[in-house]
């Protein structure tokens, strides 16, 4: 990385948001408004896509982002650009740190004599280096350090620099080494400097509204009709389950006697087996092939866990409609985003199946993996062990938001979609998953 100091001669001043069409493309505008939590909050404050949408402001007048929109916004580009790359609640967490999310904060090291600006508290060389050598040109700031305040232009290139620390010097680095670099250089990394940063970082990280949290949103509704398919927007008329699958998890499924007699039954060959597929050509699995997978993932992996496949088929009835590229804003048969699935993967140690993108959780085994480990998890969430209408609806709707008086419904609708598995025994209206 360069040495030379760029000349600065932007101030703070000089730029003010009122709106966030003010400092967001259109294109990057239109994805704000198909987030559906941010959908929710613009709408709920007011806003319309007919006009321009307020930013929030401080007590001091200063704009910043709400988590929500802050979420969004990291959500969107670790998604565009860097999947399986960088984990979007880092930047979230880093941007918290370091700006409270403001889009127009700066600081002025006297040392240095540099300013760092924006959300991610970006230097002009730094955007200059990582865009002219890296070749980060998606959003071009090249000569032009005022874009630097645009939100989406920020977290790009903060995004990118973590990137490039998460390889520096051509090893894999750490999450440790990765954050106290961003604070204090790579010279900085492990020095006593960091280390404070570091414990604010996790701190900061732990309590995001993201974290630990699954939401289903609008699937909640009425999901035969409110509700959009994944696949509707990616097609998928074509796909096999050889392409989702690895050959072991097919030879299980082969092995299976009701998959084997359902699939022979529709002429389906070893090595091209057909999905299902509605009158619009999306691709879902049949209730048999649904039981199926489940019941291989949890005794391959979850054999001491209890937790049951009609359990595991019923929450997918739910949240996927069966859909193998999900319903939605969720992914995959078991509704489970990346972020869930990937911190599960990281943090707790579920490493079965990886998942390095998006694309990995529309395949079913691995979306019914990371259902079942999340399952697993919420058995025994804040470490305790929980009810089986607290999973559920911990599971539906996050677990921060379960009321087992007040969402008695959805325990109702994860009992109809229980009861369509037809060897389920229920004891006198109560049933045993866990």
């Amino acid at each position: 990385m360069p040495n030379a100091i760029t000349t600065f001669s932007n101030s703070k001043m000089a730029v003010s948001f009122k709106y966030w069409d003010d400092c967001v493309d259109p294109q990057d505008m239109e994805a704000m408004w198909m987030d559906p939590e941010v959908r929710t909050e613009w709408i709920n404050a007011g806003e319309t896509r007919a006009g321009k949408v307020h930013l929030s402001r401080d007590p001091d007048g200063q704009p910043y982002l709400t988590q929500t929109e802050m979420k969004a916004v990291a959500g969107i580009i670790v998604h565009r650009h860097f999947v399986s790359q960088i984990d979007s609640d880092m930047i979230c967490a880093i941007a918290e740190l370091e700006s409270d999310r403001q889009p127009l904060s700066t600081r002025y090291n006297r040392k240095t004599k540099e300013i760092t600006m924006g959300i991610m508290q970006i230097l002009a060389k730094t955007a200059d280096w990582l865009v002219s050598e890296l070749g980060y040109r998606t959003y071009e700031v090249e000569g032009n350090s005022k874009l630097l305040y645009r939100p989406f232009v920020n977290v790009y290139l903060g995004a990118a620099y973590l990137r490039w620390l998460s390889n520096y010097d051509q090893k894999e680095r750490s999450e440790e080494y990765i954050v106290r670099a961003y604070k204090g250089g790579t010279k900085k990394a492990t020095h006593k400097s960091t280390l404070q940063y570091w414990r604010r970082y996790l701190s900061v990280k732990e309590s995001l509204p993201s974290r630990k949290v699954f939401e289903v949103g609008p699937l909640l509704n009425d999901p035969s009709t409110s509700a959009t398919p994944v696949s509707q927007k990616t097609g998928g008329g074509n796909t096999t389950w050889d392409s989702k699958a690895s050959p072991e998890d097919m030879e299980e499924m082969w092995n299976s006697p009701n998959v084997n007699k359902e699939w022979t039954k529709s002429g389906e060959k070893r090595g091209k087996v057909r999905f299902s597929h509605d009158d619009e050509k999306r691709p879902y699995l049949s209730r048999i092939e649904m039981r199926a997978v489940a019941e291989i993932i949890l005794s391959k992996h979850f054999s001491t866990r209890g937790v049951k496949p009609t359990v595991l088929c019923a929450l997918a009835e739910i949240v996927s409609m069966r859909f193998i590229n999900g319903v939605g804003p969720r992914v995959g048969i078991m509704g489970i985003d990346y972020p869930t699935a990937y911190w599960l993967y990281k943090d707790l140690g579920y490493k079965a199946y990886i998942v390095e993108s998006v694309e990995d959780l529309t395949k079913p085994f691995v979306s019914m993996y990371f259902g079942a480990a999340y399952l697993a998890w919420l058995s025994e969430y804040e470490g305790r062990e929980r009810t089986p209408q607290f999973v559920v609806q911990a599971y539906l709707a996050g677990p921060k938001n379960v009321n087992l008086q007040e969402t008695g419904p959805l325990w109702l609708k994860f009992e109809e979609a229980l009861s369509r598995y037809e060897d389920l025994k229920k004891e006198q209206g109560s049933c045993t998953i866990l």
